[in-house]
């Protein structure tokens, strides 16, 4: 019996304009992996595409990464070619991809004295597989009718659809083992030393989608910023000019609000609203462009909860987690996800942040003032609501029974453990999540009174609430064990402290949650070896007996999460331990090409010369590219 398995990710070909993404082998072929296909949203319509010449095997021996969009594939067709060594006949496909749509332009490129005539076929089959199935590992395809008319060919399941154009090329429908296919062919002439061009293209349709891509260009100059970063380390530069592209290309609105943008969070699982993916991005972003936070901040306020609901999670006032066309199934855990899910303790602490911070940053009042009355809902959420069992401290536990079980950043179902071990049980206070609560009271405080609001939320009653907080963080959270003292990662139901050293309270550091000899503490600890890999911050110490350099949140190493650390020692004074962090970063970077995964390996630097991937992230994931611009601000002091 095979057991379902995630698809693996990191030898895969990608291009990508949200929430439209392809995913190949390094010849643009698809098919051989289970990932491999052309997505729009959360459905994937083409399985498998091959190109073929029928005179000549095509030797692949090139891909380009041109931009996010757009890939140049290069082959050599020796079967055509002359008896001499060198290669004289080259064929060339360039991939393009935008919103709903696919194309690629082909060019038989010939040195040769003579004319050459041959054929190129280009076979597709669509399936209409949901997302999540493939994720799972269950992908089938759906009924669909294909159909071809003179140039064009369509194929549709139920309201979804896509066209395939091809001038100049016979196009037909054809039955295979895979289910139908649609065939292009062309029968070409290349003159002596010239070059013979044809292309095609598809369109896709849903009308169920829930999101639509961005079509603003990106509010930054890539050549600028990128030149600010080379100017400080040569690395910096080219992880700056990767990163943002894929920024660019991971931005979404919601259908009729077209100037609210948010960024997707990441491909190819995440092309959707994230709450918190899609504040945190937004936040480290935030010294580029305040427009995306301001946007981001609309587009969830607009979602924000107004009543209580266990089986989606809602409450009043409190901030997204995700949004989908359909229900979320993840077969492997039992977790059953509504369209619209609220199950993240952390976003609603998180947008408020990101209000302060945007408004700090330049944010116009105008655009503030006008989310101020979700302000006081996010406040009331936060004393209110979040504290579920009434110790003072904000926690979760999934009511449903079918949500997340964790519902924090790290939200794995054997993330929150003991040092033995052993998972710990609900319901959970995470410790960096007290650290967002305090530093979004604190700064909704400082708002409040200086745009003198009436809000439900005098400052004083803010300031009052955090520093009693405070003070009761202090007293629970810290534990001194065989590598230190320093945070839980969290309380758990019996308000134990849980006393596994994590990347979690590199969260803490420059919130105002910690006094400067407690930060200068954790600091040390992050820098640890059994913390730093040399590659960024692991989430689970070597020194804990869960750790697993390749578990998602037990040992690997999320650039989002290093970062977020060096933010923190950078905002409190502690710059050295932030430029140690920001070379970590940077190794990492350079090992991944520039393009940073969600998550790798948390093997040591002085064991393997490149960082070692954990080969089912996604990438590129929207809050570990603007992880470059966090490295930015650092080094730029």
């Amino acid at each position: 019996m095979t057991i379902p398995r995630q698809p693996l990710l990191d030898d895969a070909v990608i291009a990508l304009r949200a929430p439209t993404q392809a995913w190949s082998r390094a010849s643009g072929d698809m098919g051989a992996a289970a990932i491999d296909g052309i997505y729009h949203g959360d459905v994937r319509h083409v399985r498998s595409l091959a190109l073929a010449c029928t005179d000549s095997a095509v030797e692949w021996i090139s891909a380009s990464t041109e931009s996010a969009s757009r890939i140049v594939f290069g082959g050599l067709l020796r079967g055509l070619d002359s008896p001499l060594p060198d290669p004289r006949v080259r064929l060339l496909r360039e991939r393009t991809v935008e919103d709903g749509g696919f194309a690629e332009v082909l060019r038989v490129v010939s040195a040769r004295d003579e004319p050459l005539t041959t054929t190129i076929t280009i076979e597709l089959v669509p399936d209409f597989a949901a997302l999540p199935e493939v994720k799972a590992g269950l992908a089938e395809a759906s009924p669909l009718e294909v159909t071809a008319s003179g140039g064009t060919a369509h194929a549709r399941s139920g309201g979804r659809g896509l066209e395939v154009s091809a001038p100049g090329a016979e196009v037909d429908v054809r039955t295979t083992v895979s289910g139908e296919s649609i065939r292009l062919t062309w029968r070409i002439s290349i003159p002596p030393r010239s070059e013979s061009t044809l292309g095609w293209s598809l369109r896709m349709t849903d009308p169920a989608l829930v999101v639509a891509g961005a079509t603003s260009p990106a509010p930054w100059s890539r050549a600028d910023v990128a030149r600010r970063g080379a100017a400080l380390e040569p690395r910096l530069g080219r992880w700056l000019d990767r990163a943002l592209d894929d920024l660019d290309a991971l931005r979404l609105t919601l259908p009729g609000h077209a100037d609210d943008e948010f960024y997707a969070a990441g491909a190819p699982w995440f092309f959707t609203l994230f709450g918190r993916d899609s504040l945190w991005a937004a936040r480290l972003a935030l010294p580029l462009d305040i427009g995306v936070a301001a946007s981001t901040l609309r587009v969830l306020a607009r979602l924000q909860g107004d009543h209580v609901d266990p089986d989606t999670a809602q409450q009043p006032g409190k901030i997204l987690h995700e949004l989908r066309a359909a229900a979320l199934e993840i077969p492997s855990e039992g977790v059953v996800l509504p369209p619209v899910y609220y199950g993240s303790v952390d976003a609603t602490a998180l947008w408020v942040c990101l209000l302060v911070d945007a408004w700090r940053a330049g944010m116009p009042e105008v655009e503030v003032r006008a989310l101020l009355p979700h302000l006081d809902r996010a406040l009331t959420w936060l004393i209110e609501y979040g504290d579920a069992d009434g110790d003072g401290f904000l926690d979760y536990i999934d009511e449903s029974g079918r949500g997340l079980a964790n519902q924090g950043w790290k939200d794995s179902g054997d993330s929150i453990q003991w040092r033995d071990g052993t998972l710990a049980r609900g319901p959970i206070a995470l410790c960096e999540v007290q650290a967002y609560a305090y530093e979004a009271a604190m700064g909704a405080a400082e708002l409040i009174e200086r745009l003198a609001h009436r809000s439900d939320r005098a400052p004083d009653e803010l300031r009052r609430w955090a520093a009693a907080l405070r003070d009761r963080f202090a007293a629970a959270y810290w534990v001194q064990t065989a590598e230190g003292r320093y945070p839980a990662i969290a309380l758990d139901r019996d308000k134990r402290p849980v006393d596994s050293l994590t990347s979690n309270i590199g969260h803490l550091v420059g919130t105002g949650i910690l006094d400067p000899l407690d930060e200068a503490a954790v600091a040390a600890r992050l820098l640890d070896a059994s913390m730093s890999s040399g590659y960024g911050i692991r989430t689970l110490s070597t020194g804990a007996a869960g750790y697993w350099p390749l578990s998602y949140h037990g040992g690997s190493v999320w650039l989002h999460d290093t970062a977020i650390a060096a933010h923190g020692l950078a905002r409190a004074g502690f710059a050295d331990e932030a430029r140690e962090v920001v070379a970590g970063m940077l190794a990492a970077a350079d090992g991944f090409g520039y393009r940073v995964p969600e998550l790798h390996s948390g093997d040591a630097a002085a064991q393997t010369r490149v960082p070692v991937p954990y080969p089912a992230a996604c990438r590129p994931q929207a809050w570990s590219a603007a992880a470059a611009i966090v490295a930015l601000r650092v080094l730029e002091g």
